[in-house]
């Protein structure tokens, strides 16, 4: 229930919109009080009149006509509740979908390595509908239920303790045994959950991979998989609803009793005269009023118990520790700013670093070296020694577990992570774009770009051509992931979009290994002009533009083995050497040594 206080707490701007749903509660339950009392008073006449000493029908009139204005207040009151309560459940589901995706933007890159996309997406969903509708539900029904259930309890407490005490004895058994069935039902419910974060999970996956799949001809062996687990939930939901209905056959008929006995208690009470057949009338009608918070509680609580889970779900995601401090900034993307270093001074360097990902091995045992400003460094080895992990490390995707990481003259744990992002341009092996058009795909390191600068940076990736051909142009949309281009295409538009970023260091990851030789020439003319007079570290990348760097500093089993110009390398007898000797030879053994470095010839 902490949770559920901790999402009232977060929605802080809320509480004028609570304060009405409350006041508008109130006067739901006064005009539904008022009714009984008006019945009360009718059949009160009608007896009196049927003696003759009552008004007749004119009084018996104008209290029918009261009971239509209260009537009348109380369903306009009810439906300017519901329409706040709407609005309020909205806004508060917008505020914890905000609040929820800014923290995952501030989550360190190890959350998402060990999260599935679909299981993220999935929680959103289930967490934040359960609670909002629930709050929603509460506002609108059972709020005015609870004020109304209090001021029957004291009306009834008037006529007669003995009923009062009958009723409120209702409250404390219901409680006592929903609260034995909720411990078993939040574990079952959590399990549940489980169940479906992974067939979620899966299921994103499969969507996002959909080529892979029809490729393999898995879409049967998906579907079972996929299926299985809802099975799973299917088996957690008979085990779970049967307990609790059969918990709620208890509950409900120990609430027969007791109201078995209020009505005995009244209906004696009238024949041996203590109270008028007004009054009878009045208590039966009170007390209805009275049960029916009860007789919703079960759904209530089954609600509550859903939106717990939600709320536990939620804060498991709220309570992560972040990347940075802060909130996610509403300013502008940063701007890479002119390097601090001097041309010849180190702009990037690694000094003792140390590094492992979550529960492995270290991948980086002790790296030092120093990229001076304006040069171009290659780095080589076989896969896994930790090439792409330095890129990572030198966005700040991840700290170093020991060493230190020096960038412009600062340490990289004293450079504000966005200030340290922007001085870095990346080009990965997969562009990564996203759906919508190119130019918003280009421009998306620097949105406010104008027209110019876009079509600018197209041109010099050697991209302006193929997209000028586009029905649409600039404004085609490319779809998800950028489906509806070509390897090469997509290249191009990550490069042009590195370039419009400027950022002062450049960062190669593999970024032509995966296309054609046409291909690829297109998209090395584009990288050449974004190599121009730039800091630029290249991983894996083609040994034709290996040969043409300033240095090149090889890697194995996670340390630095040589490092050197091209020249001096080719004749060490060094990995590098290796890799030339491997290129020269056609044989079939000599390919495959190549592709274990990830090096193409």
């Amino acid at each position: 229930m902490r949770s559920m206080v901790r999402i009232l707490g977060v929605a802080r701007e809320l509480l004028p919109a609570y304060a009405a749903i409350v006041v508008a509660g109130i006067l739901v339950a006064s005009t539904g009080l008022a009714i009984p009392f008006i019945v009360k008073a009718a059949t009160d006449e009608v007896v009196a009149s049927m003696a003759g000493a009552g008004g007749g029908v004119p009084a018996v009139v104008w209290l029918a006509f009261l009971l239509l204005l209260v009537d009348l207040a109380n369903t306009l009151i009810t439906n300017v509740g519901g329409y706040i309560g709407d609005v309020m459940a909205l806004r508060l589901r917008s505020i914890l979908s905000r609040n929820y995706f800014e923290k995952l933007l501030r989550l360190p890159q190890r959350y998402f390595d060990s999260e599935l996309t679909g299981t993220i997406i999935s929680r959103l969903q289930r967490s934040i509908t359960e609670t909002a509708n629930f709050l929603n539900m509460f506002a609108n029904n059972f709020l005015p239920m609870l004020i109304t259930l209090f001021a029957a309890l004291a009306i009834i407490a008037w006529y007669s303790w003995w009923l009062a005490l009958l009723m409120v004895a209702v409250y404390p058994i219901f409680t006592w045994l929903t609260a034995i069935t909720s411990r078993r039902w939040q574990r079952l419910e959590i399990a549940k959950n489980t169940e479906f974060d992974v067939a979620g999970g899966r299921f994103a996956e499969v969507v996002g991979q959909i080529r892979v799949v029809k490729s393999f001809v898995a879409e049967a062996r998906e579907l079972a998989h996929f299926g299985a687990h809802y099975d799973a939930t299917i088996s957690l939901t008979r085990e779970q609803s049967a307990y609790w209905h059969r918990m709620d056959v208890v509950r409900r008929g120990a609430l027969n009793v007791i109201f078995f006995a209020i009505y005995a208690i009244i209906f004696g009470l009238t024949i041996s005269g203590q109270f008028t057949l007004g009054v009878m009338v009045l208590l039966i009608q009170l007390v209805s009023l009275a049960r029916q918070p009860v007789q919703g509680m079960s759904f209530l609580v089954d609600s509550s118990q859903r939106a717990i889970t939600g709320c536990r779900d939620y804060f498991l995601v709220m309570d992560e520790p972040v990347e940075t401090t802060g909130r996610v900034a509403a300013a502008q993307t940063p701007r890479p700013h002119e390097p601090r270093t001097a041309v010849g001074e180190p702009i990037v360097e690694f000094r003792d670093a140390h590094f492992g990902y979550a529960g492995d091995t270290e991948v980086l045992k002790g790296v030092s070296f120093r990229v001076d400003r304006g040069e171009r460094v290659a780095f080589v080895g076989e896969s896994g020694v930790g090439k792409t992990t330095l890129a990572s490390l030198l966005l700040g995707l991840y700290p170093l577990t020991a060493g230190e990481l020096v960038v412009d003259g600062r340490s990289a744990d004293t450079i504000p992570l966005p200030e340290l992002r922007a001085q870095v341009g990346v080009v990965f092996q997969d562009p990564s774009l996203f759906s919508g058009t190119i130019r918003e795909n280009i421009a998306y390191g620097r949105p406010e770009a104008s027209a110019e600068e876009i079509v600018a940076a197209a041109r010099r990736a050697h991209a302006h051509g193929f997209i000028s051909a586009l029905p649409g142009g600039y404004e085609a949309e490319i779809g998800e992931r950028g489906v509806k281009l070509s390897g090469g295409q997509k290249q191009r538009i990550a490069v042009a979009r590195a370039l419009l970023k400027d950022a002062p260091v450049l960062v190669l990851d593999e970024a032509t290994s995966s296309l054609d030789s046409k291909a690829e020439r297109l998209v090395q003319e584009g990288l050449e002009e974004l190599m121009a007079d730039r800091t630029t570290l290249i991983i894996a990348h083609r040994l034709s533009t290996i040969s043409s760097v300033d240095r090149i500093i090889t890697l194995r089993e996670g340390r630095i083995e040589e490092v050197g110009t091209p020249a001096e390398l080719a004749a060490t007898g060094g990995i590098y050497a290796e890799l030339l000797a491997l290129q020269g030879a056609a044989t079939k053994a000599g390919r495959k040594q190549l592709q274990r470095y990830e090096i193409l010839g």
